[in-house]
């Protein structure tokens, strides 16, 4: 795993990681963004909203992307924001679950934790975004 930090004007430095193309892709970026997190002075129980969340933009990168390609944490005024990148051009779409559906959930759950969420495209594929408010007890 390769994490690297650039600055951000105004910001705290963006985390960007690339993922693997495989089923290890979710552990790995809650894995990255828990250690980002902790860096910041976030507890575990500030945390879990985000790692839920980082779990399903990765795991829908890799089911319904082309395959995953980079995480980006970047943390600003009091707001977390992840962007999962991926090679497919398909936008996703917020679904309403069948109650007897033991999948497709996701979207639902990060639309639930987050401030926002969203989608752009770009050059090669699309990334997925969610902010979420969170203030460090040290500010």
């Amino acid at each position: 795993m390769t994490m690297s930090k650039t600055r951000s004007e105004g910001s705290l430095p963006v985390v960007s990681l690339s993922l693997p193309v495989d089923v290890t892709a979710p552990a790995v970026a809650r894995q990255a963004v828990r250690a980002t997190l902790a860096s910041l002075g976030f507890d575990d129980l500030a945390a879990d909203d985000v790692l839920l969340a980082t779990s399903e933009l990765v795991t829908n990168a890799f089911e319904h992307g082309e395959k995953p390609d980079k995480l980006e944490v970047e943390y600003s005024d009091d707001r977390l924001t992840l962007r999962v990148f991926d090679s497919g051009s398909g936008r996703p779409k917020l679904k309403e679950p069948s109650p007897m559906a033991a999948r497709s959930r996701g979207l639902q759950l990060v639309h639930a934790l987050s401030e926002d969420w969203g989608h752009e495209l770009y050059p090669g594929g699309k990334y997925v975004w969610a902010v979420f408010s969170l203030r460090r007890a040290a500010d």
